[in-house]
């Protein structure tokens, strides 16, 4: 249902390998919108390095991360109750905030066009409490959006179309990373009911990479056909059923968000997918995911590709408004 796909394969295989591995890709993205990616190379002390240094930032009194106080889509931290994700259509529950705290950093190559370099490249935000924490992702994200590159490049492949295709729309495209810390519940105090760690929500760009730590309160998608007699019932007349994202170990979760899917009238699924609160069989369990969010060019408009065989017919839209707008819904305050 969520398949493994070695990377690795793609980058050394014939073409009759790589032509089964877009289509492994095509049919992963048509029924759940997710995939587990592994062959990816990207190192592993790299990753626990920069969960340590965000230790750091996390632990630091709240007045003094408060200096660096951002909003959505900004640089800097998020803090708790600042966030309240949600499904399209649906405005974030301000009454019950994701449990979770962020810092966030962007891609930060100015384009040339003022208007969008200063809405979206803004520079970064660095602790200086943490002076380790910039080197280490300046690295990360540097590898990473050459992974997104491999990763476009197998989806265009997956429908038939140049290579080039969606890596010459995204070109200059912003990104996101965000580290988010998911506290105990010693810290979070018993969350209400409804409340998340990260609450059901579908993403909002193109690709999201996910390097995620293995808990109690962990990640869960919505997959299949509405099931009426399940026991969620905030969610019961959404689609599908929750199930646990598998676990393999150096493996990346990798998901579309809401862009890929207009671009291709739904023939890939963006799915929703939420992080369970804190848990009573693991009060004290803290979970810190290294999450990136990429994006297509803000100036891209997005509709349905001339011979993609679809679902639906998107009216076209404007990324960078299309992106705004699900981060307004998102804001608390």
């Amino acid at each position: 249902m969520i398949p493994l796909i070695d990377i690795d394969e793609w980058r050394t295989g014939s073409a009759h390998t790589r032509a089964h591995m877009a289509s492994r890709l095509d049919s992963a993205l048509c029924e759940s919108g997710f995939l587990m990616l592994s062959g990816h190379g990207v190192s592993a002390q790299l990753r626990e390095d920069i969960r340590g240094a965000a230790r750091e930032f996390f632990a630091l009194p709240a007045e003094v991360k408060a200096t660096y106080a951002a909003p959505i889509y900004g640089r800097g931290w998020i803090g708790p109750g600042k966030e309240a994700n949600s499904f399209y259509g649906e405005d974030g529950d301000e009454a019950r905030p994701d449990l979770k705290e962020t810092y966030t950093i962007g891609h930060d190559q100015p384009t040339g066009d003022a208007a969008i370099d200063a809405q979206w490249f803004a520079p970064n935000v660095w602790p200086t409490q943490v002076p380790g924490l910039q080197a280490l992702c300046t690295e990360y994200t540097a590898a990473m959006r050459a992974l997104n590159d491999e990763m476009l490049e197998m989806c265009a492949a997956a429908l038939g179309l140049p290579d080039d295709w969606f890596t010459s729309r995204c070109a200059a495209a912003p990104h996101t990373f965000n580290i988010n810390r998911y506290p105990p519940m010693s810290v979070t105090g018993t969350p209400a009911p409804g409340q998340f760690r990260v609450a059901p929500h579908t993403d909002w760009g193109m690709l999201t990479l996910l390097d995620r730590q293995v808990g109690y309160g962990g990640l869960e998608v919505q997959i299949g056909d509405p099931d009426p007699a399940a026991p969620d019932a905030p969610d019961a007349d959404a689609p599908g059923e929750w199930v646990s994202a598998p676990e393999v170990p150096d493996a990346f979760t990798v998901n579309i968000g809401d862009i890929l899917a207009r671009w291709t009238g739904d023939r890939w699924r963006s799915t929703r997918h939420r992080v369970l609160p804190p848990q009573d069989a693991a009060p004290e369990e803290e979970l810190i995911s290294l999450i990136m969010f990429f994006e297509t060019n803000v100036d891209s408009l997005v509709a349905p590709i001339p011979g993609v065989v679809g679902k639906s017919a998107y009216e076209p839209v404007t990324a960078g408004d299309y992106l705004m707008e699900r981060a307004s819904a998102a804001s608390v305050g």
